[in-house]
Formats: structure tokens, C-alpha cells, sequence
């Protein structure tokens, strides 16, 4: 058994912000390879926001802001590695499976070690830059806490920075009236 990322939605900002945003619950690697050789400024706004913080799905090559630790068994990280290869050659032209299969390979190796020593349902984020000709990744993690404010039990220790309440539609509140004026 090995530990491996899978994309996470813990709100739908996702799909606002990315273009295709990844579906929650496939694999997922960093996807730099993407914007290698693309300069900074010749990326679409949708393409900068997944320079800078996405993570990319193996699965619909979508991407996604978090990913979370998971224990994979060795068919699924082998799954992965065959998702990955094709989608190199579909996505992005790869010249043959065998090449593509390569390549994959050792972005499973570096997602794998990148998870190796973080416990289960943490959670990785990826901060990319651009320096000069270089492209710099940092790695942040995020585990939940124990107990929090709201701990809602979808959220798994890792609230929300906001809560948000539907009101009927007819529930009669005036905003000026909330603010102390009419």
C-alpha cells in the first residue's frame, strides 16, 4: 500500500476558478509539466489561476486548489499511471504510450513521495512561481483539527473561512434596516 493525493472539493469555487475544474475523488499530480516552456505572460487568466495553485487531475485532466492524502493500493496507483499515460497522449500529443507511460511514471513517483510522510486526509495545497526560466513548486499542508466551531461533519476538521444561511426569499429583511438607517 502506498499513499497517493486525490482532488477534494471542500466548496464549489473550483469550478468558478478553473477551466475544466477536476471532479473530487480522482488522483491527481501537480501538472507542471503544463506550463513548462510557457511564459508568464502569454497564460489566459483561468490558466495563470492553475499555474499558480492547481493540482491536476489524472482522471479529466481538470484541476483542482487541494488534494488530500489517501492509501492506494498497488493496482490503483498502476490505474493511475495508465490514466496519466493516456491523457498525456490525448492531452497534450505524447508521441507514443511507452513515452508517455515513462513520463507518468515519475510524476506518480513524485506525488507518492511527496505523500509518503503525511497522515491520511491531509491536506496538500501547491503555491507555483515563475523565476526566470524556472519554475519554483511549494507544497503546503493542511490537517484538520480535532475540534473547531462549526464542525461540520462533511468538512472533516477543516471549516469553512465562511458560512452562508439561505433566507426565504420573502423573509422581509432590510439590509439599510440592519445597518441602523432607512
Amino acid at each position: 500500500m502506498t499513499r497517493l493525493p486525490r482532488t477534494i472539493r471542500l466548496d464549489p469555487s473550483d469550478r468558478v476558478i478553473f477551466a475544466p475544474a477536476a471532479e473530487p475523488g480522482q488522483w491527481a499530480v501537480p501538472g507542471t509539466f503544463l506550463f513548462w516552456g510557457r511564459p508568464a505572460d502569454s497564460l489566459t487568466r483561468k490558466d495563470a489561476i492553475a499555474f499558480r495553485s492547481g493540482f491536476l487531475g489524472v482522471a479529466d485532466f481538470g484541476h483542482a486548489t487541494l488534494v488530500t492524502v489517501q492509501d492506494a493500493r498497488p493496482d490503483e496507483r498502476a490505474a493511475m499511471v495508465a490514466l496519466l499515460a493516456n491523457g498525456l497522449v490525448t492531452h497534450l500529443g505524447a508521441p507514443t504510450i511507452a513515452q508517455a507511460t515513462e513520463a507518468a511514471e515519475d510524476e506518480v513517483a513524485l506525488v507518492e513521495s511527496l505523500c509518503r510522510d503525511h497522515a491520511i486526509g491531509t491536506l496538500i495545497a501547491l503555491h507555483r512561481t515563475h523565476e526566470g526560466d524556472d519554475i519554483r513548486e511549494q507544497f503546503r499542508t493542511l490537517r484538520p483539527r480535532d475540534e473547531t466551531a462549526f464542525s461540520g461533519s462533511h468538512l472533516a476538521g477543516h471549516d469553512r473561512a465562511f458560512q452562508f444561511f439561505e433566507e426565504e426569499a420573502d423573509a422581509g429583511v432590510d439590509l439599510f434596516d440592519l445597518r441602523g438607517r432607512s
